[in-house]
């Protein structure tokens, strides 16, 4: 049973990744989410497959179908009197309010808070943007490797001191980061609408998202003016929460972080146990004190031996490790497989692509998606389902209200 939002109607007036990814969540979810974009000219995400910036994607848009999956579609020119009225309509009869629009751009086409709020006071009216709602830079706009990555601190905390550029983020990461949060806070919103009969204001910026990510080190800094500490890999601390690199050439990751308990299995996994009593490194002290030396030894050990043969030989292992996989290998991952954590699509031409499923679930049962709609797909039977007519509909055509 995963559709505990059935019922719930959210209306999304939003672009690019971020504040679409919380309405996709909440589409896995149950929710009916209708997306309103331009007649002609859509969220300007669609127009990053002929960028080059989506290579190798055929027909498939998947940065369009990944935080639009499961949406019904609509077209409409919120500039319109007309629009901005079958807006008004849609919002009527919904739950939610879901947008990413700029303080300007929500005044100048009258949905900002009070606007929406007038029509239906019981709606969740729920934006995220990049700074925050207010302060001197809430009217400037934000995409998340600048508000999340850069601004929150995170790019100069995974940048190593020796790098010559600065480490960059990966696609949609501070978006998807933020779009789940987002979505988890409209739930709560919901909850509270149940339970008092009152709407909310739901609120996320991709700075705040960072900064809830960042908080051990951006709290050590206001307490102390230094810094989280800084180790290298040939001085870890605990040497078996390190990397290391095997004999291909790849990289696993060691993560046990109660040393005394996990060492000695782990010595004798890797093939040498004469090292759980070995003076050097019999107990966390001697290991912290000669750690250096540690770290060269496992050096040593795991370079003799590649990948797949560490997995065979830490397949049962008592801590916790991981390969460090690479994002084509996710899909044959069998706990991803297991736990349904990547969605099969069928596309318009039934053939079928995958999707990544969100990382929450209920009743122990993965959700079913739909691909993201084409632009405007669904907007004539969303007008016919509000009560207008045929000849209504042909009005708002005329007006250039819709395509």
């Amino acid at each position: 049973m995963q559709q505990v939002l059935d019922g719930i109607r959210v209306v999304e007036v939003a672009q690019w990744w971020f504040v679409p990814a919380a309405g996709a969540v909440l589409a896995d979810w149950g929710a009916e989410v209708v997306k309103v974009e331009h007649p002609e000219t859509g969220d300007p995400m669609r127009g990053l497959i002929s960028s080059g910036l989506v290579p190798g994607a055929g027909q498939v848009n998947f940065m369009v179908e990944q935080p639009n999956r499961g949406k019904r579609g609509i077209g409409i020119d919120l500039a319109k009197p007309q629009g901005l009225d079958l807006l008004y309509k849609l919002v009527a009869t919904a739950d939610v309010f879901l947008t990413s629009f700029l303080p300007a751009a929500r005044r100048k086409l009258k949905i900002d808070a009070d606007d929406i709020r007038k029509l239906n006071p019981r709606i969740i009216y729920a934006r995220g943007h990049g700074q925050g709602a207010r302060g001197p830079d809430a009217e400037r706009g934000g995409y998340d490797a600048a508000s999340f990555w850069c601004r929150g601190s995170i790019c100069d905390a995974l940048t190593p001191a020796t790098a010559d550029t600065p480490v960059m983020q990966r696609a949609a990461f501070g978006d998807s980061t933020g779009g789940l949060a987002l979505a988890g806070g409209i739930a709560a919103a919901l909850f509270r609408r149940e339970r008092t009969g009152v709407g909310a204001v739901v609120d996320l910026s991709l700075l705040g998202t960072a900064m809830w990510l960042m908080a051990p080190d951006i709290i050590a800094g206001a307490l102390s003016a230094g810094a989280m500490p800084r180790f290298t890999r040939a001085d870890a601390p605990n040497p078996i929460v390190n990397s290391y690199r095997t004999k291909d050439g790849r990289w696993l990751f060691l993560n046990m972080l109660q040393p005394d308990r996990f060492w000695p299995d782990l010595c004798r996994r890797i093939g040498h146990p004469e090292l759980i009593d070995d003076e050097r490194f019999k107990d966390g002290m001697s290991r912290f004190m000669n750690r250096t030396d540690c770290v060269r030894r496992l050096d040593e050990i795991f370079a003799q031996r590649t990948l797949d043969e560490w997995r065979a030989a830490l397949a049962d292992a008592e801590g916790v490790w991981a390969p460090m996989q690479k994002a084509s290998e996710i899909p044959a991952d069998p706990q991803a497989t297991a736990n349904g954590y990547l969605l099969s699509v069928e596309h318009a031409d039934g053939s079928s692509f995958p999707l990544v499923a969100n990382p929450l679930q209920f009743d122990e049962t993965p959700p079913s998606v739909t691909r993201a709609p084409d632009l405007g797909q669904h907007t004539e039977e969303l007008l016919l389902e509000l009560g207008l007519s045929w000849e209504d509909i042909a009005k708002y055509k005329e007006a250039g209200a819709i395509s």
